[in-house]
């Protein structure tokens, strides 16, 4: 029996986005009466105006909620397996980068698709109900009464035992919870902006290798490109809003994409390209940081409306999956008690958050003597990115480990620095060979090669 009886405790979601409607399964699960609530109209029956096809990458913490409700398999099947990164020089020539093992791969998903499943997978439960084109209006977090405005445009009220707050970056929750008392709340814009372009199928077949995140570095901006199951790539350009208001005419870009993507011009088509670079304007990217996630027993936050990152370590859907799934595992372990689950999710919660958004605003470099190190020994140093992707450590914890290892591989170099100086000292005493210098010029240039050798940014 659950703890608080036989009424089923009421709970709203805000939002029926990705984390939402996947919150609400967990939540309905559990037996409790969950009503979703969401501004927009139901994407599986109306084409709504929000641009070209968002693709992201599934990883393992979000694969692990998903499996939690059985989702997995049926997700999976419509993704494709990106096995390693293929950079893309100025040249055009191109260098696979295994993301690590041969078993460990992301999933290239379609955002819409993937949102399309959660919100059927919400409607099978008989306990669970969306509301499409509702907006919340207010919230009063101490009765648990929410105020909400459907398409009769007529405001009403309802009260219910938790309400969940999972509208976003830009969440109307987390407003209300702003003006509590010690609710802390930051935001940050980077400078860059992002633009979604498309290179389409060529000869009915992927225009590139399809099971690769393709990256194409370029110092201060990058493009990605992420396959479809319709053969089509998802390009991404990230760069800064400075840069991108530089390029005013069709020619300005295509001199442009020529200049530092030569070899994606011919794949996109320059009618096409010139074209869909107009479409929208380049979007903004905030980080959002806030503490605690929760009120009493009444509220709580997940997603991008507790944490919203930036893209630079693709973990923005899978840390709002784990979310959801760690705190189902809360509500297991303390019998849905929401007093005890609440503070506890925030406690436990909030350090992972605040450190993957730390690692998102890092633009990190994964070196090779990593992967090395991890080969040698596998259970004592794990590349960042595979603790993070590939794994569920937690991410407070990742960060921690990584600069432990940081430390170790540092004074290792310089521990094998110093012996090969003294190594070198003794030859070129014991020498008499006029190039003396020799001894000490190429090993040293052995260690400086060794530390900076091939270095991959934008840790995608």
């Amino acid at each position: 029996m659950d703890s608080w009886g036989t009424r089923p405790k009421r709970v709203a979601v805000i939002g029926g986005g990705l984390v939402g409607s996947l919150n609400a399964c967990f939540l309905a699960k559990r037996n409790f009466q969950v009503d979703v609530y969401e501004a927009r109209e139901d994407i599986r029956v109306a084409q709504l105006a929000r641009g070209r096809s968002i693709n992201l990458a599934l990883s393992h913490r979000g694969r692990q909620a998903l499996k939690a409700l059985g989702l997995e398999d049926q997700i999976v099947s419509q993704g494709i397996p990106m096995r390693a990164r293929m950079i893309h020089s100025f040249s055009g020539k191109k260098s696979a980068i295994p993301y690590g093992t041969k078993s460990q791969y992301i999933l290239s998903i379609s955002r819409t698709n993937l949102n399309k499943d959660l919100l059927t997978a919400v409607e099978r439960y008989p306990n669970a109900k969306v509301y499409f084109g509702h907006r919340l209006l207010t919230c009063n977090l101490e009765e648990g009464t929410i105020t909400v405005l459907g398409s009769d445009k007529v405001p009403t009220d309802v009260t219910y035992d938790l309400i969940v707050g999972c509208d976003g970056a830009y969440s109307t929750v987390r407003s209300f919870l702003m003006k509590k008392p010690r609710f802390d709340y930051s935001q940050q814009y980077i400078p860059h902006g992002y633009m979604e372009l498309t290179i389409p199928p060529r000869d009915g077949d992927f225009a590139m290798e399809p099971n690769y995140l393709h990256i194409w570095p370029r110092n201060t901006f990058m493009m990605i490109a992420l396959p479809n199951k319709n053969k089509t790539f998802t390009c991404t350009l990230f760069m800064p809003f400075e840069d991108f208001e530089k390029l005013q005419t069709s020619r300005d870009v295509l001199d442009f994409f020529h200049k530092h993507f030569p070899d994606a011009v011919p794949l996109m088509g320059e009618q096409a390209l010139a074209r869909d670079f107009f479409l929208l304007p380049a979007q903004a990217m905030i980080s959002v940081k806030c503490s605690p996630f929760h009120f009493k027993s009444r509220c709580m936050l997940m997603g991008d409306a507790a944490h919203a990152i930036v893209p630079f370590f693709g973990q923005g859907m899978n840390a709002g999956f784990e979310d959801c799934l760690v705190f189902d595992e809360l509500m297991e372990k303390f019998n849905n008690d929401l007093s005890v689950c609440l503070p506890e999710f925030s406690r436990f919660r909030i350090p992972d958050d605040h450190a993957v958004s730390d690692l998102s605003m890092y633009n990190y470099v994964e070196k090779n003597v990593e992967r090395l190190l991890h080969a040698i020994m596998p259970s004592t140093f794990i590349p960042l990115y595979t603790m993070v992707t590939f794994s569920r450590i937690r991410y407070h914890e990742a960060v921690l480990r990584w600069r432990w290892q940081k430390k170790v591989i540092n004074k290792g170099f310089f521990l094998f620095g110093t012996l090969v100086a003294i190594g070198s000292a003794y030859l070129l005493l014991r020498s008499t060979a006029p190039r003396r210098l020799d001894y000490l010029r190429g090993p040293w240039d052995w260690v400086t090669s060794l530390q900076h050798s091939l270095k991959t940014p934008w840790s995608l």
